[in-house]
């Protein structure tokens, strides 16, 4: 079932759309949000189908999308609504804490992960860091992300970063504070096609398919303290 919500007021808020089939945490998120001045839930729904219908006709600004719809079919509800809005805004929501489903929201094309578990004025933050343009995942997220990297053992794998050099990683680095491309070529002295030539580079060593991806991995990335 597919509920769709107006407000007089809603062209002064920005426009937020909810992805969950679980009714209770589906109706305590709409509480939460819409108490706030600059929110109104313009709609929700419990399925991919439902929602890629009713987010057509509502067009919000943001999205939350939650990860364990059934199927497992978050994933490719993110990847939907990307393929045919690259302004929405989408942020997973999950159970999971483990940094490896941030990431593949990220890559799928998502702009943040958040997990269920938060507080709701930690939802209300994320919502808000998202919509000035930042991507954002929980702390709990990075922090368990941090301590898989401090006790990490050999186990005959090797990780992509691991084939990355000291200029590779650096353009990494920057790429994740937020550089534009011509401030990374002005820094390591650089010409538009040299940051060209390394910047494909790293798409193919990091196995990604696009800059798109590259630059939400060098977010996430940075923000997990690889830089």
């Amino acid at each position: 079932m597919v509920i769709e919500f107006r407000r007089k007021s809603a062209q002064e808020r920005k426009r937020i759309f909810l992805v969950e089939d679980h009714l209770t945490f589906r109706q305590c998120m709409i509480q939460i949000l819409d108490q706030e001045s600059d929110f109104t839930v313009c709609g929700s729904a419990g399925t991919l189908e439902q929602a890629l219908l009713a987010i057509a006709r509502t067009k919000p600004e943001l999205v939350l999308v939650d990860l364990n719809l059934p199927g497992r079919r978050g994933l490719e509800l993110i990847k939907e609504i990307r393929c045919v809005d690259r302004k929405v805004k989408l942020l997973a929501i999950s159970l999971h804490r483990e940094a490896i489903y941030a990431a593949r929201a990220l890559r799928a094309g998502g702009d943040g992960y958040i997990v269920k578990q938060e507080d709701p004025d930690e939802f209300i933050h994320a919502i808000r860091d998202i919509l000035e343009g930042h991507i954002y995942v929980s702390e709990g997220v990075m922090e368990r992300r941090r301590e898989g990297r401090r006790t990490r053992t050999f186990n005959g794998k090797t990780c992509p970063l691991d084939f990355l050099t000291d200029s590779e990683r650096e353009i990494l680095k920057l790429l994740g504070i937020g550089k534009s491309g011509s401030e990374i070529a002005c820094r390591l002295r650089l010409s538009e096609r040299s940051l060209a030539v390394a910047r494909g580079q790293l798409i193919g060593k990091l196995n990604l398919r696009n800059a798109h991806e590259l630059f939400r991995y060098a977010v996430c990335w940075v923000k997990s303290g690889g830089g």
